[in-house]
């Protein structure tokens, strides 16, 4: 699959009908795509119905912590971890989307445990590790980089199961890898939701961790 232009995605924006509308006028700034914000409510029945990937970027971390042993991911210890927000924010996020009766199908993590922890502690089930969703930085090849992007890409086209949503929790090098440089500005536990069409995929919206749970309120 070729990278994302930005004229390919400013197509797909433009010809998707679904984005969220809540009360933080920085989620229409963060997408930097006018028309991509618009109804809360159509969103949470879209997910309903099934059928997307939600790509999360890792909750909140300790900004004075480092990956210090990336040769060794079962080294917790020395990796940069969940802060006490990022904690709370992914269990608000998993209550929030069975609250409101969205399905999670299958999830994939990062081999670094700040992406793993964030689907545990959103009380995700069937989660899997890959290394195709884990940051190489510098301790791996340009080639495999490339081929983790391209794998990336390969999932958002995966269709998930009847009625249920896959969600993909990584980093933003391998999301800005992936999808290009509109998601440099992509934060800590920022939701990327896409719409698998064949062999290509349309973003569909832009959700901050912390706003999930209005989505509990916006459907009452």
């Amino acid at each position: 699959m070729n990278m994302f232009s930005r004229s390919s995605l400013a197509r797909l924006i433009v010809a998707t009908g679904l984005a969220l509308t809540l009360a933080e006028p920085a989620l229409a700034q963060s997408n930097g795509r006018e028309g991509m914000i618009q109804d809360a409510r159509q969103l949470v029945q879209s997910l309903r119905s099934g059928g997307y990937v939600i790509v999360v970027r890792h909750g909140a971390t300790f900004p004075n912590q480092a990956d210090t042993d990336p040769f060794n991911l079962d080294n917790i210890a020395k990796q940069r971890n969940l802060n006490q927000k990022g904690k709370e924010l992914a269990q608000a996020f998993g209550n929030a989307m069975r609250q409101v009766g969205i399905s999670v199908g299958k999830v994939y993590t990062s081999k670094f445990n700040r992406a793993y922890e964030t689907a545990v502690l959103a009380r995700f089930e069937n989660i899997e590790k890959t290394r195709d969703l884990t940051e190489g930085g510098l301790v791996v090849t340009p080639d495999e980089n490339n081929r983790r992007a391209a794998a990336f890409r390969t999932m958002l086209t995966q269709v998930p199961e009847q009625g249920k949503n896959n969600v993909l929790i990584t980093h933003k090098p391998n999301i800005v890898d992936a999808l290009g440089n509109d998601w440099f500005d992509v934060k800590e536990g920022e939701a990327s939701i896409f719409k698998p069409a064949g062999v290509d995929y349309q973003l569909v919206a832009r959700v901050q961790m912390e706003d999930w749970p209005k989505l509990a309120v916006a459907v009452k």
